[in-house]
């Protein structure tokens, strides 16, 4: 083994022993999701909406799951379907479809809960009608904002330049308090997040902000600027609200699906409240 691939190696057990994260299974994993996700949305937007659907899908039934770990009445399989049906009614009919599919699958949450306390006679909480409600309003609704963007003329660059936009700043905060990280942000929900990363996001974000105003979405340079500091705030807003959750759940990861990762709703941590402010600028822009 030469020098360098030693050097790596060193490299590696460094950062998962301070990460507790395999660096190399991470950058293979999210190199694979990052091409899928790019060919899926330039290629055909219909692809797109097949990509969509697996992240909601399993983002989803990892939410479902770990709240069952707490005793928490949560069916898995009505929250499922009606969190896949979201994708296609909110891609064709945007807005209205998303509602509609969200009341409906909370409707027929609530029906599958009485059946099931019928049947079997378990003992169904308000705390489970209301974690079984969160699941489909955080999970699948907070993403499909991203397709009612994408469904836009030209929406799929800004799709593509929001999700830099975000990966530069989940790098930025990585990338910097790996290195500089020295206090912590909320130590009682995430101890590894620290300022110097929140700073190091901040820098990155008004950096890619810039680019893709100018180069991708062609919109003046400073509202790039602007959208990318807004995406800091809701991405790591996200990041914070998914740790209190899997905090409150007792679970470091939603699953172990995505080696490196963890699950598919720890990818979508950042992604969740963004999506929402990103299609009102792509609204307002378009």
């Amino acid at each position: 083994m030469s020098d360098f691939e030693h050097a790596i190696r060193d490299a590696g057990a460094v950062i998962e022993a301070r990460t507790g994260r395999n660096l190399v299974a991470a950058l293979l994993i999210g190199s694979a999701l990052g091409a899928a996700f790019v060919v899926s949305l330039i290629i055909d937007k219909q692809f797109f909406m097949l990509f969509m659907a697996v992240f909601i899908g399993f983002g989803t039934w990892e939410l479902a799951t770990i709240s069952r770990t707490e005793k928490r009445h949560v069916p898995r399989i009505p929250i499922l379907i009606s969190a896949l049906a979201m994708v296609p009614t909110t891609y064709y009919y945007g807005a209205l479809g998303q509602l509609l599919t969200l009341a409906a699958g909370i409707g027929f949450t609530i029906v599958w809960h009485a059946i099931q306390r019928g049947l079997s006679k378990e003992t169904v909480t308000d705390r489970d009608m209301i974690m079984s409600a969160f699941t489909l309003a955080y999970v699948p609704f907070l993403v499909s904002f991203t397709l009612i963007m994408t469904a836009r003329d030209g929406g799929e660059w800004w799709t593509l330049g929001t999700m830099i936009i975000i990966a530069s700043i989940d790098t930025g905060a990585y990338a910097t308090g790996l290195l500089l990280g020295r206090h912590p942000m909320a130590p009682k929900i995430s101890p590894k997040k620290t300022w110097e990363g929140f700073a190091g996001s901040i820098v990155f974000a008004l950096t890619a902000g810039f680019i893709i105003a100018t180069q991708m979405i062609h919109i003046d340079w400073w509202w790039g600027m602007l959208f990318g500091l807004i995406l800091v705030g809701t991405a790591t807003t996200g990041d914070l609200i998914e740790s209190l959750i899997k905090r409150e759940l007792g679970t470091k990861d939603a699953s172990q699906l995505l080696p490196g990762h963890g699950g598919f709703l720890d990818r979508l941590d950042s992604v969740l409240p963004s999506m929402f402010v990103a299609s009102v600028f792509a609204a307002l822009f378009s």
